[in-house]
């Protein structure tokens, strides 16, 4: 083997279509753009979305809706997720090593839903009004 006879493996490459050389190409005359139209004219072509004229799709539908980007800071955990997580301790950091809330999360808020049995010491973690009573009558405290 030398290498001015290495090639392309079979089929690996097409020959590209010479369209407008003459009818025998099999693509002369109107080369594949059919029949007039804004189409079948050189730099003639319409941008995306547009239909004609007529009302784009985009432009129809109702505006609906905004997603604060400010979320995907927030997290809320459950009394149940901290009573099964079994720490006496929590911070944000634990409760990220635990997957419990995301890494990018900086706030974090417990929610009544469940129930917890331990006392579990918490600091830097919010919680609601009912999650408050709940976690200081199992005998802990929020810091």
């Amino acid at each position: 083997m030398e290498l001015n006879d290495i090639k392309p493996a079979q089929g690996a490459k097409h020959a590209r279509r010479r369209v407008g050389r003459g009818i025998g190409s099999g693509l002369g005359k109107t080369a594949g753009r059919g029949h007039k139209g804004q189409k079948s004219r050189a730099g003639g072509y319409h941008k995306v979305g547009f239909e004609g004229g007529q009302m784009p799709m985009h432009r129809r539908l109702p505006k609906r809706g905004f997603k604060s980007q400010s979320l995907q800071y927030n997290a809320e955990i459950t009394l149940k997720a901290l009573d099964q997580l079994g720490l006496e301790e929590v911070n944000l950091l634990t409760l990220k090593q635990a997957g419990l809330v995301g890494e990018l999360v900086r706030v974090v808020k417990v929610i009544k839903t469940g129930e917890i049995a331990r006392a579990v010491r918490l600091s830097g973690i919010g919680a609601t009004a009912g999650a408050k009573a709940a976690i200081e009558a199992a005998g802990g405290s929020l810091a």
